[in-house]
């Protein structure tokens, strides 16, 4: 018997769950301000304090609709044909897994308070990123960096952008303990999950076992390895379909993967080389990130973040890891210029003198990365001659 490969979506839970989640967590807000008489001490006064400089107040936005489509497409080589994502022997992706998974990831039950999910910081409209500069977390916490793209994740084998944690399941977790992002406790919400009505069945179905960190971590993993970006007009382009691109896109297309430099680090299937570099992004400003440093203590890490994909990349700015540079017009004049000069610049970065065509042809190319699927609205792009 033929292998059925699409998952229906598990059904949300009732929107007055989640509207008493987010008028209590509201409530909460108001009268820890008042109680403290200080407002600019308060984590939300704290976050606006740090948006405010940035041009940007924090947002207690609801938590995402599940909006992607009804049956989710599990076979890997129908949605990215030619690559092999990583996928742990324990841990194969099944129907139920990624049900499972899915609707754990729109769920605020994973926070402390109830009222931020996966999704919040991930939202598959903006191709599984976020519009706000930095990541908001539970209570109006502000984090320090900005939260990337999902999509594709399943070809990657490190993750954050430091690189800390190896593997999906690993990443899984990390958010629901970080205080200033799901702000809980993952054995909490293990007991949470084991007494509510709908999920011991769902894990015992997916797993064959109860509700467990493992099983937690292994269902959201499922359910990211199922997202998918491919088939862009570059890709097209690559397989000889030459009308995919526009005339000023292979201008910078051939820039790209020239005296552009891009393809430097930019490169692969994902059009990431996976690994880490210091282009000087928010060297000197204070409080400093020192990236993959604050995890190694090694010198030559100062200021090293890993490269990010550039698929959907016109679908998720702002963009860098602090979500300095608000357009792709900003992206290649920070390139142009060569970077920001500090003692641990990547050699690679230098000046490269790029004409204002070059730039909007540049600019022009990467716009026609975005994959053929459109994630915030689950539709597939029909795709005209050039």
């Amino acid at each position: 018997m033929k292998r059925e490969n699409r998952t229906r979506a598990a059904r949300p839970l009732p929107l007055v769950v989640r509207y008493v989640f987010f008028a209590g967590m509201l409530a909460a807000t108001i009268v820890a301000l008042w109680q403290s008489g200080s407002p600019a001490t308060s984590p939300a006064s704290a976050a606006s304090l740090f948006l405010q400089d940035r041009g940007q107040q924090p947002v207690l936005r609801p938590v995402p609709r599940d909006i992607l489509p009804a049956e989710l497409e599990i076979d890997w080589q129908q949605l990215f044909p030619g690559t092999m994502r990583n996928e742990p022997e324990d841990n194969p992706v099944t129907l139920a897994k990624v049900a499972l998974g899915r609707r754990l990831f729109f769920d605020p039950i994973l926070s402390d308070d109830g009222t931020v999910a996966c999704a919040s910081c991930h939202d598959p409209r903006h191709a599984f990123a976020t519009p706000d500069r930095v990541a908001i977390g539970i209570r109006g916490q502000v984090g320090k960096r900005n939260s990337p793209s999902l999509l594709n994740v399943a070809l990657g084998s490190s993750f954050f952008w430091d690189a800390r944690t190896e593997g999906l399941e690993a990443q899984a977790l990390e958010p629901i303990s970080n205080p200033l992002e799901l702000g809980s406790d993952p054995d909490a919400v293990v007991m949470r999950l084991a007494a509510h009505a709908e999920y011991p069945a769902l894990f015992q179905d997916a797993f064959g076992s109860p509700v467990s960190k493992e099983n937690l971590a292994r269902a959201i993993a499922s359910f990211e390895r199922v997202l998918a970006s491919s088939n862009n007009g570059a890709d097209r382009f690559h397989n000889g379909e030459i009308t995919a691109l526009s005339v000023s896109a292979k201008q910078g297309l051939w820039l790209f993967e020239s005296r552009g430099r891009c393809w430097m680090c930019h490169s692969d299937d994902n059009l990431t080389d996976n690994q880490l570099h210091n282009t000087g992004v928010s060297w000197g400003e204070e409080p400093l990130d020192l990236g993959r440093f604050e995890q190694t203590e090694i010198p030559t890490d100062r200021g090293r973040f890993k490269t990010p994909s550039l698929r959907d990349v016109a679908r998720t700015a702002p963009y860098m890891h602090d979500g300095s540079l608000a357009t792709l017009e900003d992206v290649v004049e920070f390139y142009d210029r060569g970077g920001v000069k500090n003692p641990y610049l990547d050699e690679l970065m230098q000046p490269l003198n790029l004409s204002e065509d070059d730039k909007r042809h540049l600019v022009d190319f990467l716009r026609e990365l975005n994959g053929q699927i459109d994630w915030g609205t689950g539709a597939a792009k029909e795709r005209q001659p050039r």
